[in-house]
């Protein structure tokens, strides 16, 4: 039998980046005289990659913009961003233990993400965790990004893994369906970015601390 996989979402699931995402943000759009967004916007603005984030925060601010634009502030942020990294960013309590305990007993790690699989590896190396995930895929990384279903499903091919023995973890209603879309169970975590309730997104099961993340719980879900 292969060894479990436990796939995790990045931004508000693994670690916590909301005050660089949000420094690089209002920088961007700082600079087309924009006044700054705050970290209570950040639920609307997270969750679907660089490009969505921009086109939101100056919808927030009533504001259009053209695709030439876009794809120039875009590339300001993403060079504020990664020359910052890893900033202030750091992993959700408990979750380096979590790791430990899952890797003890033989299983495999992977990030699925709709961050740039790029900006993604800087911030997972930065952290000192890349060593821990058997693959590290982006919003980049292939044709279709979450919830397409295929963004998960080619993750578990590159991890080696078998789809029928991983969960997904997450925050937000993307790490949810991408989940269901793929036929495999999920586990919600309430302290990320998402701007309902993660229960109402309806997760197998929801952890509130990474203490909870334990093998005999994945094993639970992917029995059922």
């Amino acid at each position: 039998m292969s060894a479990p996989l436990v796939v995790f979402d990045l931004d508000g699931t693994l670690i916590d980046t909301a005050h660089d995402l949000v420094a690089s943000l209002n920088h961007t759009i700082g600079l087309e005289g924009l006044e700054p967004v705050g970290y209570g916007d950040l639920t609307y603005l997270v969750g679907h990659g660089g490009q969505v984030m921009i086109k939101r925060a100056f919808a927030l601010r009533g504001r259009e913009i053209s695709d030439e634009e876009l794809q120039r502030m875009l590339a300001v942020f993403v060079e504020h961003y990664a020359d910052a990294m890893p900033g202030v960013s750091t992993p959700y309590p408990g979750l380096t233990d979590a790791m430990d305990r899952l890797a003890g007993t033989g299983y495999r790690l992977a990030v699925c993400t709709n961050k740039m699989e790029g900006l993604a590896r800087r911030l997972v190396d930065g952290l000192g965790l890349t060593a821990r995930f058997s693959a590290i895929t982006g919003g980049d990384t292939f044709a279709v990004r979450k919830p397409d279903a295929e963004h998960l499903l080619g993750t578990v091919r590159l991890a080696g893994a078998d789809l029928k023995r991983t969960v997904m973890i997450g925050d937000s209603l993307n790490d949810m369906l991408v989940a269901r879309n793929a036929g495999v169970p999920s586990i919600g975590v309430p302290f990320g970015y998402s701007d309902v309730p993660v229960a109402e997104l309806e997760p197998n099961h929801v952890i509130a601390h990474f203490d909870e993340l334990t093998p005999d719980l994945v094993e639970r879900l992917i029995a059922r």
